[in-house]
């Protein structure tokens, strides 16, 4: 009945809170609120970053995902509150010349252009950067990396005289909750990255470690990929999109940007070495916060008012 219930708030929200002046609670997650001036504000906000014209048809592309967005952000708010995580300003610096292109003041008009909230979209941002800085803290000491069978593995390579295959991939994540909603937030997050960009998209909606470098994930080893990425990367040609991978809680969108071919006789081992470490590291932390996340939100009380 829950789940019945959000899919008609979800379908109805960006009528209301575009509509009515008055601001509403329109949904409680704990000691947390939502309310009908934030998600109008998340909406208006995710057009801006993105470069979209807001009007209807554009509120209605990203209505859904600004409002999964903003319950991700409310349940890391209620997590972190829990803890004292100190905020990064040089990550906040960084983050905000990347999505403004260097020129804050002509990003904060096009909020107050708009009567929209940039100290809101502040939040956002300080809120995702602590997450990071928390997920780290918690789970770094649990992430062993074992070198001897990474080296062992690019060994193997060059005693083979193999041909070395890399990729440049970049990566769109999000969280999926249930069946009947799955498949309307990945039609729309396609969207987005049809009408913005995949970069763009990536910055401002993976929930992924590395959004905050536009879903850049750099040149990976054809070896040090999963069988099931690999599948479905060396049928791509340079600039597609694939298709979701589904996971549990997640679907991952990659994006395959170049490639190239090279024998294991001129290869930079210690670069090599570099990139399936971090590679490796990324993804364990990318499961950690993807895991306590998901733990929160299973455990909260959300209300649909």
């Amino acid at each position: 009945m829950k789940l019945v219930f959000l899919i008609i708030v979800l379908i109805n929200i960006s009528n209301a809170c575009f509509a009515n002046k008055e601001n509403k609670i329109i949904i409680k997650i704990e000691n947390e609120i939502i309310t009908s001036f934030e998600i109008k504000n998340k909406i208006i906000s995710s057009l801006i970053t993105s470069g979209q014209e807001i009007n209807q048809k554009n509120i209605n592309n990203v209505k859904k995902q600004a409002i999964e967005s903003l319950i991700q952000y409310k349940l890391s708010k209620i997590e972190l509150s829990k803890h004292n995580i100190k905020e990064d300003t040089n990550q906040i610096d960084k983050y905000l010349k990347s999505i403004t292109s260097n020129d804050i003041t002509k990003f904060k008009k096009k909020f107050e252009d708009n009567n929209a909230s940039f100290q809101l979209f502040l939040d956002e941002i300080k809120t995702k950067i602590k997450w990071q800085t928390f997920i780290y803290q918690i789970y770094s000491n649990r992430i062993e990396i074992d070198k001897k069978i990474i080296n062992q593995e690019i060994n193997n390579l060059i005693k083979n005289n193999s041909t070395i295959v890399q990729y440049k991939i970049s990566e769109i994540e999000i969280l999926i909750n249930n069946q009947e909603t799955n498949n309307q937030n990945i039609e729309n997050l396609k969207k987005l990255i049809k009408q913005n960009g995949f970069e763009s998209t990536a910055l401002k909606y993976s929930i992924s470690s590395s959004s905050s470098d536009k879903g850049n994930l750099g040149w990976l080893n054809a070896k040090s990929l999963s069988d099931q990425i690999l599948q479905i990367i060396s049928k791509m040609k340079i600039g597609d999109v694939s298709e979701p991978i589904l996971r549990q809680n997640t679907a991952t969108f990659f994006k395959l940007s170049d490639k190239k071919i090279s024998s294991s006789q001129n290869i930079d081992k210690v670069e090599l070495e570099k990139n399936l470490i971090n590679k490796k590291r990324n993804e364990l932390f990318n499961l950690y916060s993807r895991s306590h996340l998901s733990k929160i939100r299973s455990s909260s009380l959300i209300e649909y008012k």
